[in-house]
């Protein structure tokens, strides 16, 4: 790789990391998995507004980065819980701080956003 091709934006390791955990769901499951294992059916539970589909291509995301674990329980059907490794563990607390932010900042965000949407109007 050359000088030029590791400075260009989509090859920064910044954006492709914080690409796989900045969605809504992403965050969602990796909380609810922060306070011990799930089985899929009771993570869909948790996260009620979520489709199968797009919790099954969540977790995949998630366990490929190493952040949740699978395990499959031979029987029938298929017992499959998840849990968080010990990466997925070690990012929890930089959500607890984000989300500590958030609470703290929300007034201020909603004003912003009610300014700005009057000088839209």
């Amino acid at each position: 790789m050359t000088r030029e091709d590791r400075g260009a934006p989509e090859n920064c390791p910044v954006r492709e990391v914080v690409a796989g955990i900045s969605d809504k769901w992403s965050i969602l499951v990796l909380l609810h998995l922060s306070h011990g294992d799930h089985r899929f059916s009771a993570l869909r539970r948790l996260v009620p507004d979520i489709s199968q589909r797009v919790l099954t291509a969540t977790l995949r995301c998630l366990e490929r980065d190493g952040l949740v674990w699978r395990n499959v329980q031979p029987s029938i059907p298929p017992a499959v819980t998840y849990g968080l490794t010990a990466l997925g563990c070690s990012l929890i607390g930089h959500f607890r701080i984000l989300a500590d932010w958030a609470k703290e900042n929300r007034s201020g965000i909603d004003d912003a956003r009610r300014r700005f949407d009057a000088r839209s109007s």
